[in-house]
């Protein structure tokens, strides 16, 4: 007892301070903290010396002097009992990088990784992870974290859109960079945001009236939702006994239900899922390549496998991300019916086969059997652990803790990569994206601080297109509506995006054209930081002539011949038809022989729609557009 009350009266500060730190320049730095009631805390820093005295509760707040950039510096606090020491403490500018797991995405999983973390000698650069955490209530610290300087020990680890963008500005500016990374895989937007700002915004009120008050109301909530949806999709869950004949050559799995594959379980079956699920397809070996020694190529799963053909393992994989290709022995395949079977564990986040199409395949002597297509599945068990720890199964519950222990920590401003989460609510992210920025801006108190966000990459997430609807255009046009928020900037990268693939390789592009951004229009560079944005269309005959904002140097295909890609017309009857486009100066002329009078243009209106090509002679992509109204498909959406 004596223990635990000598160290409540200590001074202590939140985690997100701590030795290698970056503090903001040109700037007042707020520094906080806790100690006894009443107790005066004094403050040493770079020639400034500064007190503060704890409030009743314990808590104290002071601002230390606007800096230059510079350092290394050494921040004390001494109270009446201890003393707490920093070193090697920078100033510069710190942006605080969040949102899904395109921002989680580390260095080491990128493109060029053995390159990229070999020449990743940036000491100016700095990194700090905040831990995954959930509350409902807002917290006044985080669980833990540290500030590591970028060397080729540690990059790996680096956000890589963050270390990518940092890496840009460090070289322009050549003052140091503080990255704090607050994100999290497969989340949606409202879970960052306070409950006062979802308070403020009518369409929430119904979920809030629902909102658990507690992490086990939470969880209890989360079990019996689980629960519900197994028991719908499946009926009961299987006893140990019936799993074990799942990998049998003649089992019975007439009642199981079908995936095409490949694909993430999570997304198509039962969102939010975590736990096990085996799949089963049916293959017939032609006589020439029965009994002989095949691989079984699957492509990368998410998160491990154990893999059985006609009832004989063949492998395993742990690890998530690794491709997975697996050697059948000799005399394991029959001619004519045979069966591969997929014991899948996903331990949280996105789970199942995220392989391109022609990568599930047999393969051998020459030949390959193709493996894409529709598979059996069953759900064997959930993870009741990953009850606890989903992020987005209510609002607020990572903005409580993961945020708020940040404010008011100075900084620069935010990039942001989120949005595939929310793309089935499009419509609403008009409303509701801005209301996290204005929230986070108001909480933080620093004004209309710069937030750049990444709009969409290309992905094949549901085939859609204009003849079907898209929600990940839809989710494109709310990203792009959102740069009326003052002080916003936007990196397009529908050109560097992989149709199979939620997680594109390519983030060095990504952090680049973030910097840009910044460059432009934070820093106050001369720079072409956009491609071109639609600005107005005229029609004339057949054609649609359409203007553009942001050409910089000039319009241009990356087409070695000059060809548009991308741009599709359509007349009053709203049926759309892939369209001839030229470039005529600054402008571009639309048309197609099918539609006599166009109505609405198009262009780069689909999940994946990897192949537009209209760029400015600057090298930046043109942002995604369409010209008309028409009601979208994901205008019912709703938080829930």
């Amino acid at each position: 007892m004596l223990m635990a009350l000598q160290t409540w009266a200590d001074v202590r500060l939140p985690k997100v301070f701590g030795s290698h730190m970056v503090l903001q320049r040109r700037k007042p730095i707020p520094v906080w903290g806790w100690s006894d009631p009443g107790e005066k805390i004094t403050i040493q820093f770079n020639n400034q010396t500064k007190t503060a005295k704890a409030d009743k509760a314990g808590k104290w707040m002071l601002r230390l002097d606007p800096t230059e950039a510079g350092g290394p510096y050494a921040l004390t606090v001494r109270g009446k009992r201890n003393t707490v020491a920093f070193d090697d403490v920078l100033v510069g500018d710190v942006w605080v990088c969040s949102g899904q797991s395109n921002m989680e995405w580390t260095v080491k999983s990128s493109f060029n990784t053995a390159k990229e973390i070999q020449e990743a000698n940036y000491p100016l650069i700095r990194h700090f992870k905040v831990p995954h955490d959930l509350s409902l209530t807002p917290k006044d610290d985080l669980l833990g974290g540290e500030w590591k300087p970028c060397t080729p020990e540690t990059a790996g680890d680096f956000t890589a859109v963050g270390y990518f963008f940092a890496r840009e500005l460090q070289k322009e500016l050549n003052v140091p960079i503080g990255l704090l990374n607050t994100s999290w895989g497969g989340t949606q937007s409202e879970s960052w945001t306070s409950r006062e700002a979802m308070e403020s915004f009518e369409e929430f009120k119904p979920a809030l009236a629902t909102m658990p008050k507690s992490l086990e109301d939470y969880s209890k909530q989360r079990m019996e939702q689980l629960q519900g949806q197994i028991a719908k999709l499946q009926g009961a869950l299987p006893d140990a006994a019936e799993v074990k004949q799942w990998s049998a050559t003649d089992f019975n799995d007439a009642g199981w239900q079908t995936l095409r594959l490949p694909d993430l379980f999570d997304r198509k079956a039962i969102p939010n899922f975590d736990g096990v699920v085996w799949f089963r397809r049916e293959v017939t070996i032609p006589d020439e390549l029965a009994g002989k020694q095949l691989t079984l190529s699957l492509g990368q799963i998410d998160d491990a496998d154990e893999t059985y053909v006609n009832g004989v393992k063949v492998g395993n994989t742990g690890q998530v991300g690794q491709v997975r290709n697996y050697t059948v022995p000799v005399g394991t395949l029959k001619p004519g019916r045979n069966v591969i079977a997929i014991r899948v564990e996903d331990y949280g986040g996105g789970g199942g086969f995220s392989a391109k199409e022609d990568q599930l395949k047999l393969t051998g002597t020459g030949k390959d059997i193709p493996l894409a297509g529709d598979w059996k599945y069953r759900i064997a068990d959930f993870n009741r652990n990953a009850v606890l720890v989903n992020p987005n199964l209510t609002g607020t519950i990572l903005y409580n803790s993961m945020v708020n222990p940040l404010i008011p920590y100075a900084i620069e401003g935010v990039i942001w990569y989120q949005g595939e989460s929310n793309a089935g609510r499009a419509y609403q992210y008009r409303k509701t994206f801005p209301l996290m920025i204005t929230d986070w801006r108001t909480r933080w108190g620093q004004g209309d601080f710069p937030f750049l966000f990444v709009q969409l990459a290309s992905f094949n997430a549901a085939n859609g297109n204009s003849a079907s609807g898209s929600t990940w255009g839809e989710l494109r046009e709310a990203q792009t509506m959102t740069l009326a928020l003052p002080n916003t900037g936007m990196a397009v990268t529908s050109d560097i995006g992989e149709p199979k693939d939620i997680h594109p390789k390519n983030k060095q592009d990504v952090g680049k054209r973030l910097a840009l951004n910044a460059l432009k229009t934070v820093y106050g560079q001369n720079r072409v930081y956009s491609g071109p944005v639609f600005k107005s269309m005229e029609v004339n005959g057949n054609k649609a002539i359409l203007t553009f904002d942001q050409v910089g140097s000039g319009l241009m295909s990356s087409d070695k011949y000059g060809y548009l890609k991308g741009f599709e017309v359509a007349g009053a009857d709203q049926k759309f038809y892939w369209a001839k486009a030229e470039i005529q100066g600054d402008k571009v002329v639309v048309y197609a022989n099918e539609v006599a009078t166009p109505v609405s243009v198009h262009y780069g209106w689909a999940d994946d729609n990897g192949e537009v090509n209209l760029y400015n002679k600057d090298g930046l992509p043109a942002v995604p557009f369409r010209t008309d109204t028409w009601k979208g498909i994901t205008e019912a959406g709703r938080f829930k």
